[in-house]
């Protein structure tokens, strides 16, 4: 039977996926939506070589800058890797992802491409409470209203649609794994120990290479595009362009990490109630 595990940033979800793999069998598959960027690998905690060597792992780091991507492609590529032999061990943070997964996704036109540059340039410009104020009240009451890809995405689909986001999904198709196929895990951790993990956690990946990889990034950089919205990505960018200093930077990051956690939180507490909960740590 398959298995999913969803939980917030630094829960050790990775390392409870690696253990089950190792000890039952079966393929790790990504359900992260920054984990897919090839461009990130320490910023992003994806997992690292050695890890990848004691089992195999699917959808990590296999996307270029630039890449078309959203829920339906990763839908797609996870439908593939069911209709294979090896059990799938799908893991990942990314709330949308496993909710599309094993509630079903509603078949939502493409977005015209002046229109998703239109909404990036208002995301640049700081205009996320507009966009979310054009918002319909039921997406408004739907959608993760903390976070300006969602709010972007919303404004998207309405934009160029003429219906809100909330409608189609009233009209959600069957889902790909639905809860009684497979084994659904959820972690809890406790807000002040995954403070401290976050905390400690950005500091490695510092001394593992974060900073170099978002210089490797910083001739193309672009915040408004999927693959720049790594977590702690922007606030290591302003710090090689001298808008700030490394210490601000990475308490920033740290900050912006530790948000990020409560979004996924709440997240799961809303629509994970009926997944079995796993105590992290």
């Amino acid at each position: 039977m398959p298995v999913v595990i969803a939980g917030p940033t630094a829960s050790g979800k990775s390392a409870l996926a690696l253990q089950i793999a190792e000890r039952q069998g079966g393929v790790i598959v990504n359900a992260d939506a920054l984990q897919v960027w090839g461009c990130w690998r320490v910023l992003t905690a994806r997992p690292c070589a050695e890890e990848e060597a004691r089992a195999p792992h699917l959808l990590y780091g296999h996307l270029p800058r630039g890449a078309e991507y959203s829920v339906g492609h990763w839908l797609r590529e996870v439908a593939g890797v069911l209709a294979g032999a090896e059990r799938p061990i799908i893991v990942g943070g990314t709330g949308l992802y496993l909710t599309a997964l094993t509630e079903g996704l509603a078949e939502i036109p493409a977005v015209p491409a002046e229109v998703r540059a239109e909404a990036d340039a208002r995301i640049v410009a700081g205009r996320v409470a507009a966009m979310l104020a054009e918002l319909d009240d039921a997406t408004r009451a739907r959608i993760d209203v903390q976070n300006p890809a969602r709010i972007q995405r919303a404004w998207e689909v309405q934009r160029a649609t003429g219906q809100g986001l909330a409608a189609w999904q009233a009209a959600t198709g069957p889902a790909l794994l639905p809860p009684a196929s497979a084994r659904l895990l959820v972690l809890e951790a406790g807000r002040d120990w995954l403070a401290e993990r976050i905390d400690r956690r950005f500091r490695a990946m510092l001394e593992a290479g974060a900073l170099e990889e978002a210089r490797a990034v910083l001739p193309d950089w672009a915040p408004a595009a999927p693959w720049a919205r790594a977590i702690g990505a922007p606030e290591l960018i302003a710090h090689l362009r001298g808008e700030m200093g490394l210490e601000d930077a990475v308490t920033a990051a740290q900050a912006s990490s530790r948000q990020y956690a409560k979004r996924q939180r709440t997240w799961f507490r809303a629509r994970m109630r009926g997944w079995e909960t796993v105590a992290a740590g």
